[in-house]
């Protein structure tokens, strides 16, 4: 018999690139054959999605041939093969006991329940006006919507993006920022752009920015603190299960701010549900007592407000003290830690002018720049790092500390929506705070399970961060590194990358677009441990200067010659 009417050459190679990227199963369907054709049992296949031709697969076992139906029913050409080893590799590619798109709403899920189950097409996705970073400009996915129930007060809203082709068979949970809130569709369309299988939820949280949600629920206080997130990464494996037949070959988180906290809880609560952890400038819930400390020190009293026509002034003279210590002079400062700046230096010796401080603003300045630290000396929470002083208005701009901050107290530690922050003692509230949290938004350092598994943790975060102190997250490293013996048998599997002038999650004077996904991609997938990561730092989209961040304690050393604006000049020390 010749080749089906109903199959084309085309169609073909469309339904060889859906089945997967294993090239013996290419191989095999692409064999031809003069057996004869002969009728045998049926193993059902999905329709293919784009890809409707094959339907059905037939074994000869008497003879050894496969066959393949296409949808009008007609029988193709025999294709020589092993029955086992092909029903083997169509099952590893996804191609038998697979779900259509559609046909994932009515996937059967432990407290969960899909709301809706669609393919958007190429260029399609029309994306909230509230969606940060997301666009129109996407492959075509499968777009499945989901709330999930572990507890009868839980509301947690996640979406599973699949890629329709090219799926390069791992998935890429993505976290959520502050008190959660609506998905991050900006860093969904990231991950569906590499071809990943992506996931995301709000947290449990309705609302942008506040955290209200979570006063007098305490099993929302849980869902937004570690377990929405589990739920999510558990559902959105048994999705990528029915869709593609099988399980993702690897599994990464990448989350920043409040998401990078989350990829730590992740990884201490459950150890062996990432392959890799991306966190970046996690936001140690410890930061809110230092935050309402700041808030009293800085604006309670009018007097020591430092309105922010200020800042450029004070951040130059951070500059001029500091940028040089390096050996450089570049606009940055390479390691903050050892830049010992006084505002003195900046009191005004006669009335107050836009060029100097008043003696309560230096006080103010001296205290923005030092740790939080209790009556006896003991260390509450690190420092603002020089270099941050362009945006000293998140923590010090008042004329309330921000919900970010404020709400935990409110709704957490003292279950009083009308708690006054103004009557906050920082030795007092911060131990009733952390006592609050102990169970739900603390950190652990414990990862020894996490590196048992074989995972691995990057962790970044920007000296000039205006919002978690820097020194947090090189506390959290240090802490790992010694549960684990010391940082050389640590450094196998953790790495933190400090990265001058950048901001919180992004932004500021220093280079801050790193590739940090292709980066634990190359570390989990061929063992190549980082010893460097290129970041560029860019003006009006195009990029003005490169520059290596460093494994810490490491920092980047100009090799003497060539331009300080170029990665290749430099060396990690």
């Amino acid at each position: 018999m010749g080749r089906s009417p109903g199959l084309r050459s085309a169609s073909l190679r469309d339904c060889i690139s859906a089945t997967g990227s294993d090239p013996r199963l290419h191989a095999v369907l692409r064999q031809p054959s003069s057996a004869p054709e002969v009728r045998s049992s049926l193993l059902p296949v999905r329709n293919l999605p784009g890809c409707p031709i094959l339907a059905c697969v037939f074994w000869e076992a008497r003879v050894g041939h496969l066959f393949l139906r296409n949808t009008d029913g007609m029988m193709m050409r025999p294709l020589l093969a092993v029955a086992l080893v092909i029903a083997g590799m169509l099952v590893q590619s996804g191609v038998l006991g697979a779900q259509s798109c559609e046909g994932l709403a009515r996937l059967a899920l432990p407290n969960a329940s899909i709301t809706s189950a669609q393919v958007v097409t190429a260029g399609a996705f029309e994306p909230p006006d509230s969606a940060v970073g997301a666009s129109s400009d996407l492959p075509a996915f499968c777009r499945v919507a989901a709330t999930l129930k572990p507890s009868s007060d839980s509301d947690i809203k996640t979406e599973v993006w699949l890629p329709v082709g090219g799926w390069n068979g791992k998935l890429l949970a993505v976290g959520n920022g502050g008190w959660g809130g609506p998905i991050d569709y900006g860093a969904m369309s990231d991950g569906l752009r590499r071809g990943y299988a992506v996931t995301a939820t709000d947290d449990g949280n309705p609302t942008r920015g506040k955290g209200e949600f979570v006063y007098g629920h305490p099993e929302k206080l849980i869902d937004f603190a570690y377990r929405s997130e589990h739920e999510m990464t558990v559902k959105a494996k048994a999705i990528v299960r029915a869709f593609y037949g099988r399980d993702p070959r690897y599994s990464y988180w990448d989350g920043c701010s409040g998401g990078g906290r989350e990829g730590l809880l992740q990884a201490y609560r459950y150890p062996d549900e990432f392959d890799g952890i991306i966190a970046g400038d996690p936001a140690d819930f410890r930061r809110n007592a230092w935050a309402l400390w700041l808030a009293n020190a800085t604006f309670k009293n009018p007097v020591d407000y430092i309105p922010p026509s200020k800042y450029p002034m004070i951040h130059q003279a951070v500059l001029d003290a500091c940028d040089a210590i390096d050996g450089l002079k570049d606009g940055l400062i390479d390691d903050p830690t050892r830049c010992h700046f006084d505002p003195k230096v900046l009191q005004c010796a006669g009335e107050d002018k836009p060029s100097c401080l008043t003696a309560p603003q230096v006080q103010t300045a001296r205290t923005i720049l030092s740790p939080a630290t209790t009556r006896s000396g003991q260390e509450i929470f690190p420092r603002l790092e020089p270099g941050t002083e362009l945006r000293w208005g998140r923590l010090a701009g008042g004329p309330e500390p921000a919900p970010l901050f404020l709400d935990y107290f409110k709704f957490v530690v003292f279950k009083n929506p009308n708690w006054d922050w103004r009557t906050f003692d920082l030795e007092r509230d911060s131990a009733l705070a952390n006592q609050a949290g102990e169970d739900t938004v603390a950190l652990n350092p414990d990862l020894k399970r996490f590196a048992g598994h074989g995972g691995k943790l990057l962790l970044y975060h920007g000296w000039a961060d205006q919002q978690v102190a820097p020194g947090a997250t090189v506390e959290f490293y240090n802490s790992v590194s010694a549960m684990n013996g010391s940082p050389a048998a640590s450094s196998a599997w953790v790495r933190l990358f400090m990265a001058p002038g950048m901001a919180h999650c992004g932004g500021g004077e220093g280079p801050n677009t790193f590739d940090k996904i292709s980066t634990m991609e190359q570390w989990v997938e061929h063992g190549k441990t980082p010893d460097q990561i290129i970041a560029s730092h860019s003006v009006n989209s195009k990029i003005d200067r490169t520059r290596p961040l460093c494994p810490y304690p490491q920092t980047a050393a100009y090799r003497g010659s060539g331009s300080t604006d170029d990665a290749a000049n430099f060396v990690c020390r």
